[in-house]
C-alpha cells in the first residue's frame, strides 16, 4: 500500500474546505432552495430519470436504505414524489416527480448551472479547460480502482448535443462491426433529424443511458400511426454490453409506449443484429415479415417486429 503523508491528507483537507466554501455547500438551504444538500441530490437524480427505484436511488448516492426512505416520505408528503407499483417487481414502486417536483427540479437545475456558469466566467478560456481536465484528472483517479460492471448507470430524456452523438456513434461502430457505409449514417441522421422537428412529448422520446457523464447507448420511441409507436435505433457501447442496458431501454420504450395509449409497437432491423434480435425476442415482439434488400453495401434480410399491448 502506498503511503500516505500527512501533506498529502492536508493538501486534500484543503481543497475540500476551499470547494465547499466555494460552491455555497454550507449554506443553509442548497442554491437557494428549501431543500438540504442530500435532499436537492435525490431531487436532482429524480428529475434526471424517467422512472426509478429507492434501491437504485439509494446505490446510485450510496445512503441507507432507512435514512432514504424517510427522505422520500417527506417528498410525497409535500406533493413532490409520486409513487406506483413496479410491474415487474411487485415489492418495487417506481418513483417519478410530480409536476410540482419537476418545478422543484427545474429551479435547483437552473441555480446551479447559473452559479457553476458564474463560477467558469470569472475564468479566462485558457484557465476553463485547465480546471475541465483537472476534474476529470480527479474523476478519473476516483474510478480507476472500480470495477466497471458495478458502476452505476442511468437513464435520461435527450439533450442538446445528442443528436449528433446519436448519428455519429452509429456511423462508426456499424461501418466498424459491420462495414456499412456512409449511406447508413445517413439515414440515421435522417430518423434523429425527424424526430426533433416534429417531437411530441407526449407520444414520443429519447432514452439516453450514460455513466459518469459518459454516453453508453439510446433508443428512441417515434409515433407511427395513433395506434402504434415505432421503435428506433437501439444502441449499446460495445465496453458496455452486458450491463443490461439494451434490455432495459426495449423496456422503457413498451412501458411509454403503453402509457402513451399505442396498441403496439413496431420495429424494423436486419437478420445480422443478432443481439439486438434477441433482445426484442425476450421482450415479447413477433417477427412479423422478412424481405431481402441491398443497403449500406450489403445484402441483407430487413425484418419487422411487433408487439401487441393490448394484449401484453
Amino acid at each position: 500500500m502506498t503511503d500516505i503523508t500527512a501533506e498529502r491528507i492536508e493538501a486534500v483537507r484543503r481543497f475540500s474546505r476551499f470547494y465547499t466554501r466555494r460552491i455555497g455547500v454550507l449554506h443553509e438551504g442548497l442554491l437557494g432552495s428549501p431543500f438540504s444538500l442530500t435532499e436537492g441530490r435525490v431531487v436532482y437524480e429524480l428529475g434526471t430519470r424517467d422512472r426509478t427505484t429507492a434501491a437504485e436511488l439509494g446505490r446510485e448516492l450510496g445512503l441507507d436504505a432507512g435514512y432514504l426512505s424517510r427522505l422520500l416520505r417527506g417528498f410525497q408528503e409535500r406533493g413532490l414524489l409520486a409513487r406506483e407499483q413496479s410491474d415487474s417487481d411487485g415489492r418495487q414502486s417506481v418513483l417519478s416527480l410530480t409536476p410540482s417536483g419537476r418545478e422543484a427540479f427545474a429551479a435547483i437545475d437552473a441555480r446551479s448551472r447559473q452559479e457553476i456558469g458564474t463560477i467558469l466566467g470569472a475564468l479566462g478560456e485558457a484557465a476553463q479547460d485547465r480546471l475541465i481536465r483537472a476534474l476529470r484528472t480527479a474523476e478519473d483517479c476516483f474510478h480507476s480502482g472500480d470495477d466497471a460492471a458495478t458502476r452505476p448507470w442511468r437513464l435520461r430524456t435527450h439533450q442538446p448535443g445528442d443528436m449528433g452523438w446519436v448519428v455519429h456513434r452509429h456511423g462508426v461502430l456499424y461501418a466498424c462491426e459491420y462495414g456499412w457505409d456512409q449511406t447508413f449514417e445517413a439515414l440515421v441522421a435522417e430518423i434523429v433529424a425527424q424526430f426533433i422537428r416534429s417531437f411530441a412529448p407526449g407520444r414520443e422520446r429519447c432514452w439516453i443511458a450514460e455513466r459518469d457523464g459518459a454516453i453508453l447507448g439510446s433508443v428512441f420511441l417515434v409515433r407511427q400511426s395513433d395506434e402504434v409507436g415505432k421503435l428506433r435505433l437501439l444502441y449499446v457501447e460495445p465496453e458496455a454490453r452486458g450491463l443490461g442496458i439494451g434490455r432495459r431501454l426495449v423496456e422503457e420504450c413498451i412501458r411509454f409506449a403503453r402509457d402513451a395509449g399505442y396498441r403496439s409497437v413496431t420495429l424494423w432491423t436486419n437478420d445480422v443484429l443478432t443481439a439486438a434480435r434477441r433482445i426484442y425476442q425476450q421482450a415479447g415482439f413477433q417477427l412479423v415479415e422478412e424481405e431481402r434488400h441491398h443497403s449500406f453495401g450489403h445484402d441483407l434480410i430487413g425484418q419487422n417486429w411487433a408487439l401487441a399491448l393490448d394484449s401484453a
